[in-house]
Order: structure tokens, then sequence, then C-alpha cells
């Protein structure tokens, strides 16, 4: 093909195939990992693990987007034996984050029950700190999304297991395993300690830097947890009203904040707080409008004022993409394209608008050539080329657009 993916370029596709990890990229990858692991030592080795077990999992979950299975089951015994290594290490048996990805590792390969069994374990072994703890917080929330994601229905979740375990880590006691059934006192007493917790959080003035980075983190996975609680014991305008009080919060905070210093957000966490508290509250009305009927405009709403925001955040454009298909206008999206991409110097609107643009038109040569076979349209869609060759024209004129390798790729790739 003419170059060597490192590691992996995902977005293009080569004939049926799509470009996956190449083994030279691939083989760099490992030997700077393991050389790493060699030189480092304590809190530096355990980051250095978190992050090696990342990069497995995404490999994982690529395997599973391309449906390979025989591919799967080989990448998941190789990053389950990682992950199992790493935990026998003693500096790594108490290591929350690493017991985190492993549970959600084992979740990703289809094994619910010994996934189950991982997260468990580590809330028994994690102790009895409660929602003053930012690892346990951030344990239970991804343990309590994932179990939601298994519900079909809204119908008796407040007996699920989600509720459990969001019910659990407000009692600051030790951690027990799902019963299956959970009480309606400590659900109102859970909802109380909730209530408090997140009033204490948003009041308080953080002392020093560190208690900033932490004090954010421990916000973001605390907002998750109790919009997630009352997501599932009230309904879903409870938990978007958690989600605007946090919201409006951290926006008055960062303004404040920048008065005072005199310069551009004094608070270094806060934008990145607000940013994945947006982010927790769109992907919980995606999921919310995928079990149940509901209007389209308050997600569209939230996700256009975000990436108004944060135009560069990857993950709010691929829901603002998947939202947009849904609709059969094209100019309102375009529209917000253009807007965006006048107003920032970062790459993702161009790179996102030209993939709304490419589906669009992979779409209408697939209705225009519907049950001909491989026998090209008689009346060819030039439009929409047109349309994306000037898209990568402005793309590539950009300040970042030129000196940006995946572009120039997309679009050589495009006029091919």
């Amino acid at each position: 093909s003419g170059f060597n993916s490192i590691g992996h370029m995902d977005t293009m596709l080569r004939g049926r195939h799509q470009i996956g990890h190449s083994k030279e990229g691939e083989e760099f990858i490992q030997n700077v990992f393991h050389v790493l692991s060699q030189i480092f030592t304590g809190k530096e080795r355990s980051n250095l693990a978190i992050c090696w077990l990342q990069y497995e999992i995404s490999k994982v979950i690529q395997c599973l987007q391309t449906k390979k299975k025989k591919k799967l089951k080989a990448q998941g015994r190789k990053s389950k034996r990682l992950a199992k290594n790493f935990l026998k290490a003693p500096d790594n048996r108490n290591n929350l984050c690493l017991w985190k990805l492993y549970a959600y590792l084992e979740w990703l390969l289809g094994n619910t029950d010994d996934a189950r069994k991982v997260f468990n374990t580590a809330l028994c072994t994690a102790g009895t700190g409660g929602l003053k703890s930012a690892q346990l917080c951030s344990l239970s929330l991804l343990y309590a999304q994932l179990e939601v994601e298994l519900l079909e229905s809204l119908e008796g979740a407040v007996m699920s297991r989600a509720v459990h375990i969001l019910t659990k880590l407000t009692e600051n006691g030790p951690y027990v395993p799902y019963s299956g059934q959970v009480l309606s006192v400590n659900i109102l007493k859970a909802r109380k300690t909730y209530e408090h917790a997140l009033q204490d959080y948003l009041s308080k003035t953080p002392v020093s830097d560190e208690d900033q980075v932490n004090g954010t983190d421990q916000l973001v996975n605390l907002v998750g947890c109790y919009a997630l609680f009352q997501y599932l014991t009230v309904g879903i305008d409870a938990a978007v009203l958690i989600y605007t009080q946090a919201s409006e919060k951290l926006e008055a905070s960062g303004s404040q904040k920048c008065e005072n210093t005199g310069e551009n957000f004094g608070i270094l966490n806060f934008p990145t707080a607000l940013e994945a508290v947006t982010l927790l509250h769109t992907n919980l009305l995606r999921f919310h409008m995928k079990i149940s009927v509901y209007p389209l405009n308050p997600l569209r709403e939230a996700l256009t004022e975000a990436l108004k925001r944060y135009p560069s955040n990857q993950s709010l454009w691929r829901s603002y993409i998947h939202v947009q298909r849904k609709s059969h206008s094209a100019s309102k999206a375009r529209r917000f394209f253009d807007s965006v991409t006048r107003s920032t110097n970062s790459l993702e609107p161009w790179l996102f608008a030209i993939q709304a643009e490419q589906m669009r038109k992979k779409l209408t040569e697939k209705v225009q050539r519907a049950d001909v076979g491989e026998i090209h349209c008689t009346i060819p869609e030039t439009g929409l080329t047109n349309r994306i060759v000037a898209l990568f024209e402005h793309a590539v004129q950009s300040e970042n657009g030129t000196h940006c390798p995946l572009l120039w790729r997309m679009y050589l790739d495009f006029m091919v």
C-alpha cells in the first residue's frame, strides 16, 4: 500500500477489510511497553500498567467492531494473561484502577459472570471509603453502567443489580454482593446521602492544586453515580436535573475563578470536569432513547451546546453524527459544522464533517443501487462528491490540517 500504519488507522477501509494493527507497528508498541516496565518503579509502573491494559482493551473493542471472532478469542486470551500478571504484582494488588480495567475486559469478552466476580472482589477488598473515595466511586459507576446496559426497559429497574451497587456505595460499610432485592428504606437513605454529598462538593473550595485535580475527578464520578441512581429509581427527568445543576455550578465556578485570577481558567481542571459531566449526560440520553420513547430534541440541543464549547471532543462528535443520521435534512448539521469550523482551530470538526458527508454519500448510493447488484447508477451523485472534495480542500488549508497525515490519506483515499 506504500505505507505501514503504526498502531492502527481504523477510519480507512481497504476493499472490504478494515486496516487493523499492522505487525510492525504492534511490535514497536509492545517493545516500548516492555522496555519502560523494566525502568519504572512504584507508582509510575502502576500507571504504565494501566495505560498498557487500556491499549489492550482498545484492540479488543476493535475486534468486536470488525466482528472477527477468531481474532477476538486470541486477543482476549493475550489481554487477560497480561491483566492477571499485572494484578499478581505486590504493588498492584490493591490498585482499583487495574481491577476495574480487568473486570471491564472480561465484560467486553462476554464473560459477564466472571466480570461480576471480579467487580465484587474489587469492591469487597476496596474497604469502606464510600462516596469519599474517588476510585471506589469510579469502579461502582462503571459496574452500574454496564449492568444498566443489560436492561431492556425501566420496568423493575428499582430492584436491579445496578441500584444495589449504587446504594451500597453510600453505606460506607463493607460491600455485600447482590442477593436479588433492594430495600426501599436503603434507597431513600441513599438518595439523601447522595444529595448531601453533592451539595458538599459543589460548595467547598479546593485548597491546593492537587485537591483540585482529585476533587474534580471525584465530583464527576459522584454526579455520574447520583444521576444514574435517580434515573433508575425516579426517571430520566430527575437524572437530567442533576446534570443541569452540576453543569451550572461548574460553569459559575469556572467563570468566577477567571475573574479572580484575571487569566483564562485559573481552575485547571474545571473545563474537563464540565466536559466529562456533559459526556455522561448525553450518553444517558442516548441510552434512554434506545430503550424507550423520548424526543430527540433534548439530546440534539445538549450535543450542539457541548460541541460549541468542546469542539475537539471525539465522543461528542460521534454521538452528534449518530443523531443527525436519523434526520433526513442535512442542512441543519451542515450549518452547524460550518459555524464550528469557523470558530475553532481544532481539526476534529473538519474530520467529522467529512465523515458525515461520506456516510450520506454511501447511503444514497446504496439506495440507488438497490437490487441491481454492482451496476453503477446511471445518475451519479456528483453534488455530494463535490461537497466532500470542497471540505477536504478547506480542511487541508487550515493550519492544523496541513500537518495531519490522516487527513491527507483520507483525501487521497477518497479521490482514488
